[in-house]
């Protein structure tokens, strides 16, 4: 009884799958109409936008470069021995770096010790002038006596007898020959005085300037900050690499140290490709991403770029130098940053227009 219903349950089976499968593929070909015009209303609804990436530079609008300093009649190099962290603010008068001054420590004390044994010098040499001055005087002053009482004497030579008129005579023309003769000595001797004072006057103001010069060098290894600001440490050539300072470096004079700059006003200076101007047209807004901070993500505007495009030496590719300024503060932006930009261009329709263009008439 079983075997003779098997053929029957077979053909109702497949008769079912044929009208399934008749049935789906109406059903899909009902389907396909209704749903192509509302994906081409979606594709005219919503064109496609371009994005303009470009990379630049995080540059301050107001920056100070602060540099090793130059120590007057030395040349060597200068060991670091403080040095303010990055990303530190400041306000005018902070210090930002200390020089080792131990050498200059000594030069200032042999100096002063070298400035006043001379100006006790000068002082002995003018109180001795001053003495040989007044014994000088008051041996002049008692050849004038005698001089005087010689003349008196050869007043009364009417009533002197001979003998003590040609003493009297002979007594005046000594006295007047010593008076003139330490006259003239006083003047020589003067002169030699005055300038053994002046050359001791001159030692004493030559190594007054020393000593100013020594403490001018102590003053200049310790540099405080001329302005309100942020700290960003410059990188130099340290230990066969690039990288910055730290404390206990020998550095050169004149070699970049920090910089001080005011982090309210931070642009983003970058090179724009010819056509790549043409294409943005008049967009003029940015976001900024900082390559050290990839969850920084800030608003820009575009503030300036160069009229003239410019190319390298055998290079078809014209660029402008355009300036972004970012709206927003943060603590983070540091100059010589890397950071690109992505600047919104509209749909290719746009773009197509644009590069028609003239390019005079987009810039």
């Amino acid at each position: 009884m079983a075997r003779q219903l098997r053929p029957g349950w077979s053909i109702a089976v497949a008769a079912a799958a044929v009208l399934a499968a008749a049935g789906c593929k109406g059903a899909r070909a009902g389907a396909e109409p209704a749903s192509g015009p509302s994906m081409a209303q979606r594709d005219s609804a919503a064109p496609e936008k371009r994005i303009l990436r470009i990379t630049g530079m995080v540059q301050a609008v107001k920056s100070r470069s602060i540099r090793v300093p130059q120590l007057s009649g030395q040349s060597s190099r200068l060991t670091l021995v403080r040095l303010i962290p990055n990303g530190s603010k400041v306000n005018e008068g902070d210090l930002l770096a200390e020089f080792d001054r131990t050498e200059l420590i000594d030069q200032e004390r042999d100096a002063a010790a070298r400035l006043q044994d001379l100006q006790h010098q000068l002082a002995e040499k003018r109180a001795q002038v001053n003495s040989d001055q007044a014994r000088r005087a008051s041996t002049l002053g008692e050849t004038q006596a005698d001089l005087e009482k010689a003349l008196i004497q050869l007043k009364k030579g009417p009533v002197l007898s001979e003998i003590e008129r040609l003493k009297a005579e002979a007594r005046a023309s000594g006295a007047r020959a010593r008076a003139e003769s330490l006259r003239k000595s006083d003047a020589a001797r003067r002169k030699a005085e005055e300038a053994a004072v002046g050359i001791l006057e001159l030692k004493v103001r030559r190594q007054a300037v020393v000593l100013e010069r020594v403490r001018s060098n102590m003053a200049r290894l310790v540099i405080r900050a001329p302005q309100d600001g942020m700290i960003a440490l410059e990188n130099s050539w340290r230990s066969g690499s690039m990288g910055p300072p730290q404390e206990g470096d020998q550095m050169w004079a004149g070699q970049a140290l920090v910089r001080i700059f005011d982090p309210s006003a931070m642009v983003v200076d970058a090179m724009v490709n010819e056509p790549d101007i043409a294409a943005a047209g008049k967009a003029v807004t940015a976001k900024v991403f900082v390559d050290a901070y990839p969850s920084l993500v800030l608003d820009a505007v575009l503030e300036a770029s160069s009229p003239v495009a410019t190319a390298a030496l055998e290079s078809p590719v014209r660029t402008f130098n355009a300036r972004f300024r970012i709206k927003q503060q943060d603590l983070r932006l540091l100059p010589d940053l890397s950071a690109s930009l992505e600047i919104p261009l509209g749909s290719r329709a746009a773009l197509a227009e644009a590069e028609s263009a003239p390019a005079g008439a987009s810039r």
